[in-house]
């Protein structure tokens, strides 16, 4: 049998670039393979950002399906970014490099290498989008708060009210959209267009679609705002009212990127009552204030639990947090909704409860809150 770097540039070899036509170690699109002996493979592929982002995918599967390959890291870089110049061989052991040649990986460098400077590059201009309809960012400033339990059944409540409704899963980090909405299957793709998958009368597009479940997303901003940019302009939405954008918890590169690449209509930020996520809820908010984002109202979700023999409220969480943050950021608190045990069944199952449970609490706060979303977005956009 061939040494395994021979196989591993032959299997690579076969792996078009869809863009360009060329496979990826003509194109010298991979660089700086490295092998151990029980069989980890490690290899950087530069990603140019009309490329798709799916070529990822395809190296990374090409080296896994071969012989004696037990472990596979793909490491994405943006072309543009500066290569540093190398001042001698990184030491081999433990990983085993190919050595510099035509179509072939790169040594790696050593990391005091030094990189040429080079200017930023430049934001892109945002893009309308008028088949989007309004584009809402549902936000958080901390994970665990609910914020994709909030965004799927507002969106599953805007489709029960006659609205045409996609839903974008942004939180590349964790797509949890698929699971919430009971749907996992590979998009068909139609005309050079993703064909979105449906559940509860909405159309949804999710990273999740596109990768394995267990494959980590170790990517960084240009990468993200690539894959935000294509769900945005290579996804078949058809007409819609309202565009929903699940974002990742934080004010990271995916925020960033979403308000670079489109004008965003308004955000809805979730929150939880007690203090450490009000506080983190309060970045949320002034990150989209600084972006020229209207932020439609503060959500406080798991904001008490019904007491099922008394009917009285228990504050789980603490209570007055979502009040507090609307009052200091002078915007309205448009939901309360309780903490119910069917919210977090139907997420696991595939059932929202606004269409599991729809005479419950949790769904008609739900309910009440599109329609201040939708009322808020009215008086706005006229």
């Amino acid at each position: 049998m061939p040494p395994l770097m021979e196989r591993i540039t032959d299997a690579l070899s076969a792996v078009r670039n869809p863009r360009t036509g060329a496979d990826v170690m003509a194109a010298e699109q991979v660089r700086d393979i490295a092998t151990t002996v029980d069989g980890k493979v490690r290899l950087t592929l530069l990603l140019a950002p009309d490329d798709d982002a799916t070529l990822v995918r395809d190296v990374r599967q090409a080296v896994e399906r071969l012989d004696g390959v037990i472990d596979v890291r793909v490491d994405v870089r943006d072309p543009a970014q500066s290569e540093p110049t190398p001042a001698r061989r990184a030491p081999s052991p433990p990983m085993s490099q190919s050595t510099a040649q035509p179509g072939k990986s790169r040594a790696l460098p050593v990391m005091d290498a030094a990189p040429a400077p080079k200017p930023p590059p430049r934001v892109p201009d945002p893009v309308q989008y008028p088949n989007l309809g309004r584009i809402i960012a549902v936000s958080s400033g901390k994970g665990g708060v609910g914020k994709s339990t909030v965004a799927v059944n507002l969106a599953i409540a805007l489709a029960k009210a006659g609205k045409r409704v996609g839903i974008m899963d942004a939180d590349i980090y964790g797509p949890n959209l698929p699971l919430m909405l009971g749907v996992d299957a590979a998009p068909a793709v139609r005309d050079e267009k993703i064909i979105p998958l449906e559940a509860y009368g909405i159309k949804v597009i999710s990273l999740g679609f596109l990768i394995e479940k267990e494959q980590p997303a170790i990517w960084r901003g240009p990468i993200v705002m690539k894959i935000i940019t294509q769900f945005l302009r290579d996804v078949n939405w058809g007409q819609l009212d309202y565009f929903l954008v699940d974002m990742p918890p934080g004010t990271g590169d995916a925020q960033l990127s979403l308000v670079q690449a489109t004008q965003v209509h308004g955000a809805v930020v979730v929150t939880t009552p007690q203090q450490v996520a009000v506080g983190d809820a309060l970045r949320g908010v002034k990150m989209f204030e600084r972006t020229a984002v209207p932020v439609l109202g503060i959500v406080e979700n798991m904001s008490y639990f019904e007491n099922p023999e008394t009917g009285k409220p228990i504050a789980v969480f603490g209570s007055g947090g979502g009040e507090r943050l609307a009052k200091e950021c002078d915007l309205p608190l448009i939901g309360q909704i309780p903490l119910d045990p069917r919210i977090q069944e139907g997420g696991d199952t595939g059932r929202p409860i606004v269409d599991a449970e729809p005479e419950s609490k949790a769904a008609k706060m739900i309910q009440q809150v599109a329609q201040r979303v939708m009322e808020r977005l009215d008086e706005r956009y006229r």
